[in-house]
């Protein structure tokens, strides 16, 4: 955030690809006014055969994921993958920007008033792990621009515009130890706080350096004024009387023609009435008329509806008699059709019992038929067996055939 040209700082945490050139990365500065001030390092994928750990900054490392402390400087020849360089936290000290726009004093004048603080993390690697595992630069950055926000505007709420700029100092004091005592617990030293501006609104200040001259205006004016209201206030007593005299003598011309005007509204108001007599007179007849006449209309409009709904009734009976004969006769002929498809199935019925009758009848008949069919059948077998020359046949089959050639003889 900008305010009147000055950026609101942010503290950030910034993950980096390699380990290198670290004081330049500390360094670079975001043109929103970010500043990193903890830089996270990727994870190697694999072990490392040689390992450059950087001097300056408190370089964490963490071991399986778990925190290890600070990593000592210098060249590691081997970095397994377990191993890991979780957090780089800077030593040097920040200066932070958090100005603060549209304060309201007791006067409820809004001031802009642009803060300055510098802190660093330390003194020792147990504060800047505690920094980074108990606060973090994200909940930092906005903890202290709330902190540094709330204490400005309480104490520009505290004074009246023309005595913010006596404060700076006591502010400073108070604001630092008010930041060290939140802080000091999660690894980070408030070193210096300072007011660098405080300014009125533009249009205030103008008017204050107006208010002076214009106050020695003021008396120079207040003189001539006074003159001024003496040769007025003749001037106007004189013309107060000339008005006076001339008003007197419009008052009676107006009372005059007040009269006149009376006499003219009673003789309007005669007229009026009489008229309005004859009006009510010949409405009244006209009223009679249309009266006498919508009556006539009446009776006339309730003798053709009693004619219409005696018609319409009549052609309804008419109506509803024809189709009642309609649906009689039409019932007639179904009764008809009805009766004669019964005939025809009763007498297909007794046709039918009748061929069983007859059937059951000829089965004696039938049977013995079929008989002699049978025994002439078996006979001509015999016949053709004969008939093809001597067989020998012996046991049960023989038995057999000798028992169909004679059945009456026991084999």
């Amino acid at each position: 955030m900008v305010f009147d040209g000055v950026n609101h700082s942010s503290l950030i945490q910034r993950n980096i690809f390699s380990i290198s050139n670290i004081d330049q990365k500390f360094a670079t500065i975001g043109a929103d006014g970010s500043i990193p001030i903890v830089l996270v390092p990727r994870s190697p994928i694999f072990a490392s055969i040689a390992l450059s750990v950087p001097s300056g900054p408190f370089v964490l490392y963490q071991s399986w994921y778990a925190n290890q402390g600070q990593l000592s400087p210098g060249m590691i020849l081997f970095w397994p993958s377990w191993n890991r360089i979780s957090h780089i936290v800077s030593r040097a000290v920040v200066t932070y920007n958090a100005p603060a726009q549209d304060c309201p004093t007791a006067d409820n004048v809004l001031v802009n008033v642009d803060l300055s603080l510098t802190f660093r993390i330390g003194p020792d690697a147990e504060a800047a792990a505690a920094f980074v595992y108990e606060l973090g630069a994200h909940r930092f950055d906005e903890l202290l621009s709330l902190q540094t926000e709330e204490a400005i505007r309480g104490l520009v709420y505290s004074v009246t515009h023309d005595k913010v700029n006596d404060l700076r100092e006591e502010f400073a004091l108070g604001v630092l130890s008010t930041l060290n005592s939140k802080f000091n617990k999660y690894g980070v030293q408030i070193m210096n706080v300072k007011i660098t501006d405080c300014q009125l609104p533009s249009e205030l200040q103008q008017r204050l350096e107006r208010t002076t001259a214009f106050r020695t205006k003021l008396d120079e004016k207040a003189k001539t004024f006074e003159n001024t209201a003496r040769v007025l206030e003749d001037k106007a007593t004189t013309e107060l009387q000339t008005l006076r005299k001339k008003n007197a003598r419009r008052i009676q011309f107006i009372q005059a023609e007040q009269k006149k005007y009376t006499v003219q509204l009673r003789e309007m108001e005669e007229k009026a009435k009489g008229e309005l007599r004859v009006e009510k007179v010949q409405s009244s007849s006209r009223v009679e008329i249309l009266l006498k006449q919508a009556k006539g209309d009446e009776v006339s409009e309730i003798v053709k509806a009693n004619q219409t709904a005696e018609g319409l009734s009549k052609r309804t009976d008419v109506e509803s008699k024809k189709q009642l004969i309609e649906a009689e006769q039409g019932a007639n002929v179904k009764i008809s059709q009805a009766q004669g498809n019964l005939k025809k199935v009763e007498a297909e019925a007794a046709a039918m019992v009748a061929k069983a009758e007859a059937a059951a009848a000829g089965s004696k008949s039938l049977e013995e038929k079929r008989k002699y069919e049978l025994e002439w059948s078996r006979l001509s077998v015999l016949e053709e067996l004969a008939g093809k020359g001597r067989r020998f046949i012996s046991g049960d089959k023989g038995r057999g055939i000798l028992q169909e050639l004679i059945p009456d003889i026991a084999v």
